[in-house]
């Protein structure tokens, strides 16, 4: 895998597009005024949390005995399921469930909106399957984010621009390039596996 090709995994796993709606109920209860601080605050809070996951990962599936082919079988399915999910999104229209109310803080907006299970797995599995390519992989991560972060932070904008059925539209656009990268991992797995059984 790329450099480029792990960018635009993470940045498509990320969704911003499918998550714009989800921010901006978050965000409507907020005061004007500190909105663009608590999701500049949610975003960081996320960097770092897959940053975590980027770095420790491997040690975490070492103290598993996981092997790479199992993790990126698993990782297949993972994405598969979260790519179906935003093409055929729950009817309440979201993912996550409701929030009290109040300022929203780690749930549901840094985890798991930005950096949700799908995301960590998938470092793991990057840094599992190429140990010595950390430095790829954090500028992949590193240049998703940034581009999910500057979605979300004109997230207005675009709702008013776009309207929710265009950004539906692209959202499921994603979710049928998700499902293609996933059925990839999968069989990529499935090959390593056979190849060494």
């Amino acid at each position: 895998m790329t450099t480029l090709s792990a960018g635009i995994l993470l940045f498509l796993i990320m969704d911003p597009l499918g998550n714009i709606p989800l921010f901006l109920a978050q965000l409507r209860n907020v005061a004007p005024l500190r909105r663009r601080r608590v999701l500049v605050r949610e975003l960081v809070i996320a960097l770092a949390v897959l940053f975590a996951f980027l770095f420790g990962g491997s040690y975490v599936l070492r103290a598993l005995h996981l092997r790479p082919e199992s993790i990126s079988i698993a990782g297949g399915i993972v994405l598969f399921l979260i790519g179906v999910k935003m093409i055929f999104p729950p009817r309440d229209g979201n993912m996550f469930g409701a929030t009290p109310g109040g300022e929203p803080f780690i749930v549901p907006m840094a985890i798991p909106g930005v950096a949700g299970p799908s995301a960590m797995a998938a470092l793991m599995l990057m840094t599992n399957s190429a140990p010595g390519r950390t430095a790829d992989w954090s500028a992949a991560l590193f240049c998703a984010w940034l581009a999910t972060a500057f979605i979300l932070l004109s997230s207005t904008y675009l709702f008013r621009w776009l309207g929710e059925s265009v950004l539906t539209a692209l959202e499921r656009l994603m979710g049928m390039l998700l499902v293609a990268l996933s059925v990839q991992m999968f069989l990529d797995g499935v090959a390593a596996y056979l190849g060494k059984a």
